[in-house]
C-alpha cells in the first residue's frame, strides 16, 4: 500500500532564538485521538493533503502523538499585562509545531492548543476542553469570512482524556502569521539582555517587514508599522461589532492579526460600554474602550524598545511617544473610512463624522441591534417602527439620502459598497452556544458545520443566511463568556 505524503513542509525559525525565548518538549500522548472537523480550504492553501490528514497518520500529528518531519515542538515564553497587571507568562498549554512552508512560499505557524503541561502552566494541566477549541474554530473562521485579520483553526481533535466535570478533552491546531505578541518584547525587556532584545527585533523585521531591513532606524520602522497594523485591526472589530474581551498584552501580535478566542463575542444590542467576559468586572475591555486600550497596549511595547531606539534615554523616549501618539489619528481614519462604507459614501466631507455620531447615538438610544441597523440601510427595509417612524430618524434619513446624492457615484454603487461592508450575519451569540451544546452534550456537529457554512461568505447576502440574522430573544440575564482555560 503507498503511503500518502501528508504535504507537511516545516521549518523552525522561532528555535533559532535564544533558548531564553522557548522551551522544547513533546505534547501530552492523546490517547484516543478523533478528527472531529477539518479545515479543507485552509489545509489545502498551506499545501497540506486532506485525505493524509484525516487518515491515522494524519490524526496522529494533529493530536501531537506523532511528530512531522523538521518540526521542532517549542512552547513559547512571553510575558504580558493581565487587566494591567505585568505577570511573567507563556504557553502553558499549547506548542509550536514549526512554520509550514506553502507552495506559494508564504510561512504560516502551526501551533498546538490543549496539548498538555509546558514550563510556563503555572500549575495547569495544559489541557483544553472541546467547547472553548471549537468556539475558537467557529469565531476564527467567522472573522476570517468577515475580513478581519486573524489566526485560523486547521482542525479540532478530541483527545480521549477529560478534565472539569467530565468534559471531553480537545486538541486545536491553530494557525498564525506568527505568534509573536507585544508580550513576547516585554518577556525580552525584563528578563534579557539589551542583546537578546535586539536578537528577537531583527528576527521579527526578517520575518514579517523585511522591506524596512535597511531603513535608518529600523526598529523605530518597527514600532511604526504594528501601530499601522493595530490601528486598522481594532478599526474593523470596532465597524463589525466585534469585543475582543481580554486585550491583555499577551493577546496582541505584532502581524495584527486576532488572537486568543476565550471570552470575545459581538454586539447584538448597540451599547457602548458592552462587555461579555465574565472577569471583566470593571469594564477595562469594553466595546467603547478598545480603541485606548490599544494604544496603551502599544505604548507598553514601544516602552520595550526603548534601548534599541536611541543610545540617549531622552530622545528614546520621545520617538516612542511621538510615534504611539499617532495611533489615535490612525484609527480614526480608517474607523472613517469604513463607516463611510457601510453607508455608502465614497468620498470625505467633514459633516461625515456628524452623520455617522448621530445615526450611532440613535443606535444606542433605540437599544437597535448593530449589524441589523446597517442591513436595513443597506436594503432599506426597516422594520423596527418606534425608530423609523420618528422624527429624529427621518431627519437623519433626510441628511443621509443628501450626502450620497451630493458624490459623483450612482445610488446603485453605494448600495454595492453597502453589501460589501455590511455582512448578512454575524456569529450570533445564542447561535454559536447552540452549536457547541449539540456537539459538546450530544456529539451532533451538523448544527456547527452548517453556521460555519453560512458564516464562510457573509457578505453573500443569500436566502439562507436570512434566519441566522434574527437576534436572540430578549433576557434579563446578560450574555456572558468565560476564558476557556
Amino acid at each position: 500500500m503507498t503511503k500518502i505524503k501528508t504535504g507537511w513542509n516545516l521549518e523552525n525559525t522561532y528555535a533559532t532564538l535564544p533558548k531564553l525565548f522557548f522551551s522544547t518538549l513533546k505534547p501530552t500522548n492523546a490517547p484516543s485521538p478523533e478528527l472531529i472537523i477539518l479545515n479543507n480550504s485552509l489545509a489545502q492553501s498551506l499545501g497540506l493533503n486532506i485525505e493524509a490528514l484525516e487518515n491515522k497518520e494524519g490524526i496522529e500529528i494533529l493530536a501531537g502523538n506523532s511528530i512531522p518531519e523538521n518540526s521542532i515542538p517549542l512552547a513559547q515564553a512571553y510575558a504580558g499585562h493581565q487587566f494591567g497587571h505585568f505577570t511573567m507568562l507563556g504557553d502553558g498549554r499549547a506548542l509550536l509545531l514549526g512554520e509550514q512552508i506553502t507552495p506559494l512560499g508564504k510561512r504560516f505557524d502551526v501551533q498546538l492548543k490543549g496539548s498538555g503541561k509546558t514550563p510556563y502552566s503555572r500549575g495547569g494541566d495544559g489541557l483544553a476542553t472541546l467547547g472553548p477549541m471549537l468556539r475558537e474554530y467557529i469565531i476564527s473562521e467567522a472573522m476570517y469570512g468577515l475580513g478581519i485579520p486573524t489566526t485560523r483553526s486547521l482542525a479540532v481533535v478530541r483527545t480521549g482524556q477529560t478534565r472539569e466535570n467530565n468534559l471531553p478533552c480537545a486538541i486545536l491546531s491553530r494557525v498564525a502569521a506568527s505568534h509573536l505578541r507585544i508580550g513576547t518584547f516585554q518577556y525580552a525587556a525584563n528578563w534579557g539582555t539589551d542583546e537578546e532584545l535586539k536578537i528577537l527585533a531583527d528576527y521579527t523585521i526578517k520575518r514579517h517587514f523585511p522591506q524596512i531591513e535597511d531603513n535608518d532606524n529600523p526598529y523605530l520602522s518597527l514600532l511604526q508599522e504594528v501601530i499601522k497594523k493595530q490601528a486598522l485591526l481594532i478599526a474593523k472589530w470596532q465597524l463589525l461589532g466585534f469585543i475582543h474581551g481580554v486585550m491583555n498584552t499577551d493577546n496582541m501580535t505584532i502581524s495584527g492579526e486576532t488572537i486568543d478566542y476565550g471570552p470575545c463575542a459581538f454586539l447584538n444590542i448597540y451599547n457602548p460600554k458592552t462587555v461579555f467576559s465574565s472577569i471583566d468586572r470593571r469594564g477595562r475591555y469594553a466595546y467603547k474602550n478598545q480603541p485606548p486600550i490599544g494604544e496603551w497596549n502599544l505604548a507598553r511595547f514601544a516602552e520595550t524598545l526603548l534601548p534599541l531606539l536611541d543610545d540617549k534615554q531622552e530622545k528614546a523616549v520621545k520617538l516612542a511617544k511621538d510615534t504611539v501618539s499617532s495611533f489615535a489619528k490612525l484609527y480614526r481614519y480608517n474607523w472613517l473610512k469604513g463607516m463611510r462604507s457601510k453607508l455608502g459614501i465614497f468620498n470625505e466631507e467633514i459633516e461625515d463624522e456628524s452623520l455617522i455620531e448621530d445615526l450611532l447615538n440613535m443606535m444606542e438610544k433605540y437599544k437597535l441591534d448593530y449589524t441589523n441597523t446597517f442591513l436595513a440601510l443597506t436594503f432599506d427595509n426597516f422594520e423596527d417602527e418606534e425608530l423609523y417612524n420618528s422624527k429624529e430618524f427621518n431627519q437623519w434619513y433626510k441628511r443621509w439620502q443628501q450626502r450620497l446624492e451630493r458624490q459623483q457615484e450612482s445610488k446603485e454603487y453605494s448600495h454595492q459598497l453597502m453589501k460589501k461592508n455590511n455582512p448578512a450575519l454575524i456569529p450570533r451569540n445564542h447561535r454559536v452556544e447552540e452549536a457547541l451544546d449539540a456537539a459538546v452534550q450530544k456529539g451532533d456537529y451538523s448544527i456547527m458545520k452548517q453556521l460555519l457554512n453560512v458564516l464562510s461568505n457573509p457578505y453573500a447576502h443569500s436566502p439562507e443566511q436570512v434566519g441566522y440574522s434574527t437576534p436572540p430573544e430578549p433576557s434579563d440575564i446578560p450574555y456572558q463568556t468565560f476564558c476557556g482555560t
